[in-house]
């Protein structure tokens, strides 16, 4: 076991570690991953103005300073002129947003309007703020849009130009929200776009280190899981844990009809999954995040369509945005909420259960938990070393109870809480859990 353990020691510093797949789990007895959806709040954006319409779509959701931003597609409104118009809407809080009149371009003889761009790109214009520190200041704000994929920047989130006369990004298929970001983590510009293979709307990857030159796109790797639709991937690293990816692929059934009155075919779905490299995805939850549910226009081709993003909305909440009602005349983005790091948790049921960590270094002072139990549920934590003994002062029973339900608990045993003299140590926790939920944990300096 020694010999075992000094050969996988893992050292998350003092990361935040979400447990969206089973990477920090050495063993686990009577406890399973746990997938939780989004719970369904208000619809926070109608697409009624002229130049806006049942088929807009492809929206952007980012969190800037104090601010929240939104990005999508106008379409699907009558008359000829700028059937596709890319648009822009401002909040304070993420749930009540605005449609700023900008008086950048003319739409029907006026521009008060919330439009910000027109032409090439308009389809599925997707934008990020550029974190990388070498980013030029009026290049501040960049994106992706059209097919072959385009580069454009800008230097407030408003007005844009094209970086360049030539596509970037030429080999694919660009018929979906093709998107890309600056990677803080593994420090390089990176790319998820449309393609097909074997018959089917799967995602290509390809990385940049100065957003002009990229590599050869090539197919993520999804393991032996069976080959769906995925029409779009919203992959993001989680703003709370940059080195893991998330990514909510709309999931498109085309033989499917559940309306036979609607003109098209066709019903849509999200998916969750995960990765740690940006190449190998965990895909272990091939059920829905995001259901269809009650409501018959959401089970009409291609609503239920998630925004790229992920943001901070409030205490111990996250949300995430997505389309409801495609071509219909009602067609809305609706808000859904998670708690924080809340999209999976390590479950037991009352039977309750237990499962160790991985042999682990680390970095911080205090072991905090995101935890919920129920009123009978509990949690208790032992601190191993490398040799799989608990540590004196840290053993099972050292520990404190723990019961209830918060973000950040700090974990107490007999020998205390500060864990300073552990630093740099093989260790390994095993967590005794009933009726209970572990979200994530960190050890914080």
């Amino acid at each position: 076991m020694t010999e075992i353990c000094e050969k996988t020691v893992a050292d998350i510093g003092s990361r935040l570690e979400p447990f969206v797949d089973d990477w920090l789990i050495g063993n686990m007895h009577n406890l399973g991953l746990k997938l939780h959806s989004p719970i369904k709040r208000e619809v926070v954006l109608r697409f009624d103005a002229p130049w806006e319409g049942p088929t807009s779509a492809y929206i952007t959701v980012m969190k800037d300073e104090d601010r929240y931003r939104m990005y999508y597609r106008g379409s699907g409104h009558e008359g000829p002129q700028y059937s596709e118009v890319t648009c822009y809407a401002e909040s304070k809080d993420g749930i009540t947003w605005t449609k700023p009149s900008l008086g950048i371009f003319e739409v029907k003889g006026s521009t008060d309007n919330n439009i910000i761009w027109i032409g090439e790109g308009t389809h599925n214009f997707t934008p990020f703020k550029d974190r990388n520190p070498e980013a030029l200041k009026e290049e501040r704000y960049k994106a992706v849009a059209g097919g072959p994929l385009i580069a454009l920047a800008s230097p407030d989130g408003i007005h844009w130009k094209k970086i360049r006369g030539e596509p970037i990004i030429t080999k694919g298929a660009f018929d979906s929200q093709n998107l890309a970001f600056w990677d803080s983590w593994q420090r390089q510009y990176v790319a998820y776009f449309r393609g097909f293979r074997e018959g089917f709307r799967q995602v290509l990857r390809c990385t940049s280190p100065d957003f002009t030159y990229w590599t050869a796109p090539k197919w993520i790797n999804l393991g032996d899981t069976p080959l769906e639709h995925f029409y779009t991937n919203a992959t993001t690293p989680y703003f709370r844990a940059p080195h893991i990816y998330l990514a909510f692929p709309k999931r498109f059934v085309p033989e499917r009809k559940a309306i036979k009155e609607h003109p098209y075919s066709g019903v849509s779905d999200a998916v969750f999954m995960s990765s740690r490299d940006g190449v190998h995805w965990d895909r272990r939850f091939i059920e829905a995040f995001i259901r269809p549910g009650l409501d018959p226009n959401n089970w009409t081709e291609r609503s239920n369509m998630p925004a790229w993003g992920v943001v901070p909305t409030g205490s111990g909440e996250i949300s995430l945005y997505y389309i409801e009602h495609y071509r219909h005349p009602t067609c809305r983005l609706r808000r859904a909420t998670l708690r924080t790091d809340g999209f999976v948790s390590v479950h037991a049921g009352y039977s309750g259960g237990e499962f160790m960590t991985r042999c682990m270094t680390f970095r911080g002072h205090e072991l905090i938990i995101n935890y919920s139990t129920s009123a009978v549920g509990s949690i208790k934590v032992e601190i191993q070393n490398a040799k799989g003994k608990p540590i004196s002062g840290y053993a099972l029973e050292d520990s404190a109870e723990i019961y209830g339900e918060e973000i950040e608990h700090v974990a107490e045993w007999r020998g205390g809480r500060d864990l300073s003299h552990l630093i740099g140590q093989p260790v390994r926790l095993r967590f005794v859990m009933k009726d209970a939920d572990l979200y994530s944990i960190r050890f914080r300096l």
